[in-house]
């Protein structure tokens, strides 16, 4: 069951349930969001309290809502202790940690639940070695020109391309949502700046362990966002890629949430990243990837056409059209 409270119908601030629903639709019995107990959201019934949600047989509560600052509304307390008694173990995406709870861990204990903290960063991190570019496999890393703009979905979307394809691909985690979908990962917001290269580079070296002949790192924040740049450098430079899939929402001039802090054009976006690459492992922009959900058909297609025009490079809303052309441009750029 997905706990979105208040925020079901929220495409921004509910977006670790609609990516859950997207990707693991099949693991999800319920939504709980009292403001909209009775409808249902792609096919899945919201039901208003944890009672209720109980005739779907739950077995974990996961909270699928993105906070600003990464923590609960106050009056999500009461509703984490009832799942807790209700027998529900808890998957918890926020920066606030349950398991160092004083009273929500001793009840989880008293009633025989988990509490799992999927921001809590192993306790072993240090720097990069060196082993990812050891790394034997072509790495794809998603960048944005904003946050909460589609880098996961993207990757994806890419990763199910792939696979439809017979690519040995792997997503690769970095936030909570992907991984409430994949089931691994690390959250490398939550990680100590000095270390954020280094989870990075663990992480695509556990995706070349699991199998991947194609690693699709999902990314996160933006080198132009004043508050979250710093996870994406980090990421960048510890994930080492191959090449970039840039991710965009067309119409948008502003950091979102930052008034007066302009979005450099494409054209801008695309050599910005290129340049900041490593130099012991340059990597270009394959692709342009267009959120254009807020677009109507034709609008879309416009957006599409301009972004290529402008660019250079092959542009697609893989959501909306597909992902193989994406897929495509990727691939040639690292000689697959």
């Amino acid at each position: 069951m997905i706990l979105a409270e208040g925020f079901s119908g929220d495409p921004h601030y509910g977006k670790t349930m609609r990516g859950v629903l997207r990707y693991r639709r099949e693991d999800v019995v319920a939504i709980l969001d009292s403001t909209r107990a009775g409808e249902n959201q792609d096919g899945v019934p919201i039901v208003g309290d944890v009672g209720s949600g109980e005739a779907y047989d739950p077995e974990v509560a996961l909270v699928g809502v993105a906070t600003q600052g990464g923590r609960f509304p106050p009056a999500w307390r009461a509703l984490l202790a009832e799942c807790i008694r209700s027998g529900l173990s808890l998957e918890n995406g926020l920066h606030q940690m349950l398991r160092d709870d004083p009273e929500l861990q001793p009840l989880a204990d008293e009633h025989g639940v988990e509490l799992r903290d999927l921001r809590r960063p192993p306790d072993d991190l240090d720097c990069p070695t060196g082993a990812n570019l050891d790394v034997d496999a072509p790495i794809v890393l998603t960048v944005g020109s904003d946050c909460a703009i589609g880098k996961m979905t993207v990757s994806l979307e890419l990763d199910r391309a792939a696979r439809a394809r017979g690519i040995a691909s792997v997503f690769v985690p970095t936030g909570q949502t992907g991984i409430a979908i994949a089931g691994w990962g690390i959250a490398v917001d939550a990680v100590v700046s000095d270390f954020l290269a280094g989870a990075a580079e663990r992480l695509v070296v556990e995706g070349r362990a699991r199998g991947g002949e194609l690693l699709l790192v999902e990314g996160q924040g933006s080198l132009v966002h004043p508050a979250y740049s710093g996870v994406t450098l980090g990421l960048f430079h510890g994930s080492v890629p191959h090449a970039l899939v840039l991710c965009h929402r067309p119409g948008t001039t502003e950091v979102e949430g930052y008034p007066g802090h302009p979005l450099p054009s494409l054209t801008d976006l695309v050599a910005l990243h290129e340049q900041i690459a490593l130099a012991r492992r340059p990597a270009g922009v394959a692709a342009i990837a267009l959120n254009t959900a807020g677009l109507d058909d034709d609008a879309a297609a416009a957006a599409v056409a301009s972004a290529a025009e402008e660019t250079g490079l092959p542009a697609a809303d893989p959501v909306r059209h597909g992902a193989d052309g994406l897929l495509d441009a990727v691939l040639a750029s690292v000689g697959r």
